[in-house]
C-alpha cells in the first residue's frame, strides 16, 4: 500500500474511532498516539538507523547473537552489616545461580570515612557493608575465587581505594590484576547532580577517574573502569529521555577529560560502561535502551573519532526501579520487578539486578532476594524472550518511540554543550533543576490521580504491619570499631606513615597517577578514612550549591 492509500485508510479509521469515542471515551492523560503506522517511520533507514546486532549503530544490540549465546550476567546487589555477613549472602546467592557479584557499601564507606569516625555514628552497616581496610575486604571475599567471578562495586568518590583493595585481595588469592573482571561505578558527576555521595571538588575527582582509566588500561585490562550511571538520575525523578541524555553528557565529559589527560580514546573507551534504570513503562524502556546505544555510537564515532568497534558500544548494567517499589502491598512489587526485567531483557542489557519485594521497607531478606533472582532465571529460561535478538524491532510504535527519545536526548546534549559541558551544567544547577521539575510533575500526577500507583492512590486495602524484615544489629558499629583498634595496634604504622606521605606528595603533583600510591597504602593496611583523609587535605571537599 502506498502512502496516499494508507493516509486514506487512516482517515477512515480515525472517523470510525471518533464515533466509538463519542460512546465510550478513552482514558485521559495518555501521552502517545493512539496508533502507529509506516507513516510514523517515513524517514527510517534500516542500515543507517538500525543495522544488525553487533554492528554500528548498535540500536539492535552490541553482540551479534545476544542471549542466544550467553544470558546477561545475573548480578544481585547485596551488602549489609559486616564483611562476614555480606560474604555469607554472596555465597548464598552464588549457590542459587547468581552469575556475578554486586557490592553495596554503607554510607560511611561511600563518603570515605572509617566506622569509628564520629560522622559515621548510627550509619555503620545500615545501607551496605562497612569496609574500613584491606582486612575487611579480605573477609568480604573469603572463599570466593576472584579469578572466576565478575564483581561490580557501587562506589564513586573513593572508587580508587576500593578498587585497590580488590586488586590486593586478588593478589593474596594468587590472581593477577590482568585476570580480574568487574566494574566500579566511579561516576562522580551524577553524585553532584542526583545522589550526593561526593567527597572532592570536580577537578581532582575527574583526575582520580582518569587515573583509574590509565592505570587499568595497562594493568587491569578486563576491568570496566566506570559505570556511567543514569540509574540514580532516574531514581531522583527524571524522565527516560533525561536519564540517558544527562548520563551520556556525563560520559562525554569523562572522555573529554581522559583525552585532555593524554589518553588515546581507543585505549580506554572500550572499558566504559553504563547503568540504566528499568522503569515500569515496558515499551518506553525498550525504546530508551535502543536509543541510548545509537546516541553513544554516534558520539564516539563522530565527536571523538573512535575507531575500535568496542569504543562505540554502549554496554549496560541495569537495575529494576527502586523508586517504583511500594511499601503498600509489597507482594505487588514482584509483578513490577518482573515487568521491569522484561523491559531490560527486550532492551538488550548486559547484566541485571532485580530488586526484592521488601526493599521499600528494609534491606531484602534471603527469601525475598531469592524470588528476585528467580525472576531473572524464569525470564531467561522459560519466557522465550531471550531466544530472539531484538524481537520488537520493526514495530511501528517501538521504532517511532526510539526515534523520539533519541531526538529528545540530542536536544538536551546540544543544550548542555552550549553551556560548556556537563560539569558546567551541573555547577549552574541546570541538570538538577530539570530532574526536580520532572520529579515534581510525577508526584503531582500521582497525588491528582492522573497517574495510578496500584495500592498507593487506588486499590488500597487494610494491611497488617510487615513482619520478618531484615534489621541490621546496632552492635555492628561497635564491632567495626573493635576491628579498627586491633588493626591499628598490629600493623606496621611506621611503614604506613611513609606510604601515606608518598601518597600526599603524589596528590600534590598533578601529573602523577595516584593509583600506585593508593595501592601501596592499602597493602600497608591503611584505612579508607586515612587514605581519603590525605586526599581531603590536598584536594579539599566539595560544597554543593545551586544557582537559581
Amino acid at each position: 500500500m502506498d502512502d496516499q492509500s494508507l493516509r486514506a485508510k487512516l482517515a477512515e479509521y480515525t472517523a470510525k474511532v471518533e464515533k466509538t469515542i463519542a460512546k465510550r471515551p478513552e482514558r485521559k492523560n495518555l501521552e502517545h498516539n493512539r496508533l502507529y503506522t509506516p507513516l510514523d517511520l517515513e524517514d527510517l533507514d534500516y542500515e543507517r538507523d538500525l543495522g544488525f546486532p553487533g554492528d554500528y549503530p548498535y540500536t539492535r544490540g552490541v553482540q551479534p547473537t545476544m542471549y542466544r549465546g550467553r544470558f546477561w550476567t545475573m548480578r544481585q546487589y547485596a551488602g549489609f552489616a559486616t564483611a562476614e555477613e555480606s560474604n555469607r549472602r554472596y555465597r548464598y546467592l552464588l549457590d542459587q545461580g547468581q552469575t556475578g557479584l554486586s557490592c553495596a557499601f554503607d554510607l560511611p564507606t561511600q563518603i570515605g570515612y572509617d566506622s569509628d569516625d564520629g560522622i559515621s555514628e548510627g550509619e555503620v552497616g545500615k545501607v551496605g557493608v562497612a569496609i574500613d581496610s584491606l582486612a575487611d575486604m579480605e573477609l568480604l571475599f573469603a572463599g570466593i575465587d576472584l579469578g572466576k567471578v565478575s564483581t561490580s562495586m557501587t562506589i564513586n568518590a573513593p572508587a580508587a581505594v576500593l578498587l585497590a583493595m580488590y586488586i590486593a585481595v586478588a593478589e593474596k588469592q594468587g590472581v593477577s590484576a590482568d585476570k580480574l573482571n568487574g566494574t566500579i561505578q566511579n561516576d562522580i558527576l551524577k553524585e553532584y547532580a542526583a545522589r550526593g555521595t561526593y567527597i572532592f571538588p570536580p577537578k581532582p575527582s575527574m583526575r582520580l577517574i582518569t587515573n583509574i582509566f590509565e592505570y587499568c588500561s595497562k594493568n587491569v585490562p578486563q576491568w570496566n573502569t566506570i559505570s556511567i550511571s543514569g540509574y540514580h538520575i532516574r531514581e531522583a525523578g527524571s524522565t527516560a529521555a533525561q536519564e540517558i541524555a544527562f548520563t551520556i553528557a556525563d560520559g562525554i565529559a569523562y572522555v573529554d577529560a581522559a583525552i585532555k589527560a593524554g589518553l588515546n580514546v581507543d585505549d580506554f573507551a572500550g572499558r566504559l560502561s553504563f547503568f540504566w534504570n528499568a522503569h515500569n513503562n515496558v515499551l518506553e524502556e525498550v525504546a530508551k535502551f535502543r536509543a541510548s546505544r545509537r546516541v553513544w555510537a554516534k558520539v564516539m564515532k563522530e565527536r571523538f573519532g573512535a575507531c575500535n568497534p568496542k569504543s562505540l558500544m554502549l554496554r549496560v548494567h541495569t537495575q529494576t526501579a527502586g523508586s517504583m517499589l511500594t511499601a503498600q502491598q509489597p507482594e505487588n512489587n514482584i509483578v513490577r520487578v518482573a515487568l521491569q526485567t522484561v523491559a531490560a531483557v527486550l532492551g538488550g542489557t548486559q547484566s541485571l539486578h532485580t530488586n526484592s519485594k521488601d526493599e521499600a521497607l528494609a534491606l531484602p531478606t534471603e527469601d525475598a532476594v531469592r524470588v528476585a533472582l528467580r525472576t531473572q532465571q524464569i525470564v531467561a529460561y522459560e519466557s522465550g524472550l531471550a531466544d530472539v535478538v531484538d524481537p520488537l524491532a520493526g514495530s511501528y510504535y517501538i521504532e517511532a518511540l526510539t526515534n523520539k527519545i533519541e531526538q529528545e536526548c540530542w536536544d538536551y546534549i546540544n543544550k548542555i554543550d552550549e553551556m560548556g559541558g556537563a560539569v558546567v551544567a551541573i555547577e549552574k544547577g541546570y541538570i538538577q533543576r530539570e530532574i526536580q521539575e520532572s520529579a515534581y510533575k510525577w508526584q503531582m500526577d500521582v497525588e491528582n490521580k492522573k497517574r495510578i500507583i496500584v495500592g498507593v492512590n487506588q486499590f488500597q486495602i487494610k494491611e497488617k504491619p510487615p513482619e520478618g524484615l531484615l534489621k541490621v544489629d546496632a552492635a555492628v558499629g561497635e564491632m567495626q570499631k573493635q576491628k579498627l583498634a586491633k588493626l591499628r595496634a598490629n600493623r606496621d604504622n611506621a611503614a604506613l606513615k611513609t606510604k601515606l606521605e608518598v601518597l600526599e606528595r603524589a596528590a600534590k603533583d598533578e601529573t602523577e597517577n595516584l593509583m600506585p600510591a593508593i595501592l601501596d597504602a592499602v597493602k600497608a593496611y591503611g584505612t579508607l578514612g586515612e587514605i581519603c583523609g590525605v586526599l581531603r587535605n590536598v584536594f579539599g571537599e566539595y560544597q554543593a550549591h545551586v544557582s537559581l
